[in-house]
């Protein structure tokens, strides 16, 4: 059976929260999964949105804030209100493209949301991104002309048009087979349904 997939996007502060955690509670069971980074922004101009939608609505933004709060005291995760919001997030997205399956992604991808949501950070710039990947122990100009180069960056065009195919509308997204988990909230029942439909634990986790 094919591993959980991971949709997350760099901007979301739910993808955040779920991103930190998805490793552990993953782990934890047994169950494999895939980092799969795309981008929100073309999903949402395809669902007639010219902004996040906690943007268009105050509301729901209010809300949104508040809850990510809450999450983050929950779950010991350090949490800092970006100054802008959403961030342009496609140079993060092109690299964690670029790293998918090498063993370094996992703490790329920590990095941006710690910088993006802890510290608010500017994530689109290359130097952030650059420290980012230095950190971890990679030459950063060195995977950000890799990730930027046009094969890399059709590559996410194509998983973004992928995730639209998939019925995907928002971040964080679990894929198990043709079912979809939307939110932080629904990471274990995505987990639960894959060890229910015959996935079963993963010897090497």
């Amino acid at each position: 059976m094919a591993p959980v997939q991971f949709w997350f996007e760099f901007a979301s502060t739910y993808s955040y929260i779920a991103a930190l955690r998805i490793e552990a509670v993953a782990g934890s069971r047994g169950v494999p999964f895939e980092w799969k980074p795309f981008l929100l922004g073309p999903i949402f101009r395809r669902q007639g949105w010219n902004d996040s939608p906690f943007n268009l609505y105050p509301a729901r933004g209010r809300y949104m804030w508040r809850d990510v709060e809450r999450l983050c005291r929950k779950h010991g995760l350090p949490f800092k209100k970006p100054t802008v919001f959403p961030r342009n997030s496609v140079l993060a997205a092109r690299v964690a493209c670029a790293g998918a399956g090498q063993g370094w992604l996992p703490g790329f991808i920590r990095g941006v949301y710690e910088a993006n949501f802890a510290h608010d950070r500017d994530i689109s710039d290359a130097a952030v991104i650059e420290e980012i990947l230095g950190t971890i122990g990679q030459q950063g100009a060195r995977v950000i002309e890799r990730a930027t180069s046009a094969e890399n960056k059709e590559r996410l065009r194509r998983e973004t048009e992928t995730a639209w195919d998939l019925g995907i509308f928002g971040a964080p997204t679990s894929v198990v087979g043709a079912e979809l988990f939307w939110g932080n909230d629904r990471i274990d029942d995505a987990l639960d349904w894959y060890s229910a439909k015959g996935g079963g634990p993963c010897p090497s986790m």
